[in-house]
């Protein structure tokens, strides 16, 4: 809400008004904070991630200005961005996935990480995609596309992390309330998830009830290790869960005699839930798909299963901490518990009406300066450091000395 559409309905509204107006204000604001918070949050500004191995989820960024088309790809961290990559031009990647840093390493002629110099010359391990040569979707352009004059959003597909124009994902229409997506050629290369797309009010319900699975995710290594406990409908397990019990400590405790049955947390009624659903009708569509929060935990876990994520190369279809909104929840829980949102809230609730509307305005000056002086390193290609913004509220202190220092005074008579 603009300074000026408060202060002309100062009048009709309440001072209770002009308090929620502003915090919604001040709401929208921390989101945008938390939003750039969160993609920073969990990747480490000050470190070189390449000591860490293959990082589950970090940020990382290709630097054109280095590309060496002979040598392919090549991805650095949030740290060599700025240490390492300063002034150059850089595609930012938001995150990937088990990713190793590569700066430093063979991939690049001329240059040498300042970080952390002791590098294999390549990690193998590594995955690349167009999005490293600045280019997106299913129409190969860059974003933002300079010939493109349609307005549109930009998705990320959980499982090639290729980025996609909502127009160019099939004949769907996002649903208000997903938190990942599929793209179309993932979902044809990946079957078995339209059994899942496509009776998903059915496993909510399944899942809902007595009858659940349990699943716990360690994630400690490359190799996803995933215990279930299936709990069957028609079996006395699911009374007494006895079996699972049993099955549970010899995992644990891994004695001699521990068959591998029980190494894989498999049980003699264990029961695919993939193999039910595909027993119904399964119909396959040329679009991708979207997903609600929290539906890696009701995909099947079954040892068939799990062996058929690994032949797929998905196994992180099943881990709830691979994804982007786990990731960024990580990146806010670092931040102090007490925001910043509630620390404004409680100081604008002790001001009278017009201080309201002055600081509304302040905050509108504020944006705009901001943002034309952000859209120089967008223009320039450059990442913007902490340096940087505490230049600009520098900058904006002085105009407000100056401005302070130049406005004559009034008195009352």
């Amino acid at each position: 809400m603009s300074g000026e559409n408060l202060a002309g309905n100062a009048e009709q509204e309440t001072s209770d008004d002009a308090v929620i107006s502003m915090v919604d204000y001040l709401k929208e604001e921390e989101n945008l904070v938390e939003d750039a918070n969160a993609v920073l949050g969990d990747s480490d500004e000050n470190h070189c991630t390449y000591g860490k191995g293959y990082v589950g989820r970090q940020a990382l960024y290709a630097c054109s200005t280095c590309e060496t088309k002979d040598k392919g790809p090549a991805g650095v961290c949030l740290a060599c961005s700025y240490a390492c990559h300063e002034g150059h031009d850089l595609y930012e990647l938001y995150t990937k996935r088990n990713f190793r840093c590569d700066c430093g390493n063979s991939k690049f002629s001329d240059i040498k990480c300042k970080l952390q110099s002791d590098k294999e010359e390549h990690n193998i391990k590594n995955q690349y995609n167009q999005n490293f040569k600045g280019l997106y979707c299913v129409c190969e352009r860059p974003y933002p596309d300079p010939e493109d004059e349609i307005e549109d959003e930009m998705i990320q597909c959980i499982v090639c992390e290729d980025w996609y124009h909502g127009r160019h994902l099939g004949d769907c229409k996002p649903p208000s309330n997903f938190q990942e997506m599929i793209c179309r050629g993932c979902m044809s290369k990946h079957e078995f998830l339209w059994a899942y797309n496509v009776h998903s009010k059915e496993i909510q319900a399944l899942k809902s009830d007595s009858s659940t699975s349990e699943v716990t995710v360690d994630t400690s290594n490359s190799d996803v290790s995933v215990d279930t406990a299936v709990k069957s409908e028609n079996s006395d397990s699911s009374v007494n869960g006895s079996s699972e019990v049993k099955d549970k400590e010899c995992v644990d405790t891994k004695p001699d005699n521990c068959d591998s049955k029980c190494d894989t947390g498999a049980s003699d009624t264990e029961q695919c839930l993939l193999e039910d659903l595909n027993a119904r009708e399964v119909t396959v569509k040329e679009s991708a798909t979207f997903w609600p929060e929290g539906f890696r935990s009701k995909l099947c876990v079954c040892t068939a299963c799990k062996a058929m994520y690994k032949d797929q190369d998905i196994e992180f279809i099943v881990d709830e901490s691979d994804s982007v909104l786990a990731y960024e929840k990580r990146g806010k829980d670092k931040r102090s518990p007490s925001s910043e949102a509630d620390q404004e809230k409680r100081v604008l609730e002790g001001m009278d009406r017009v201080q309201q509307i002055e600081m509304v305005q302040g905050f509108n000056d504020m944006k705009s300066a901001l943002s034309d002086y952000l859209k120089k390193f967008a223009e320039n290609g450059k990442v913007v450091r902490a340096e940087d913004i505490r230049e600009f509220f520098s900058q904006m202190e002085q105009r407000k000395r100056q401005k302070t220092d130049h406005t004559p005074a009034h008195f009352c008579r």
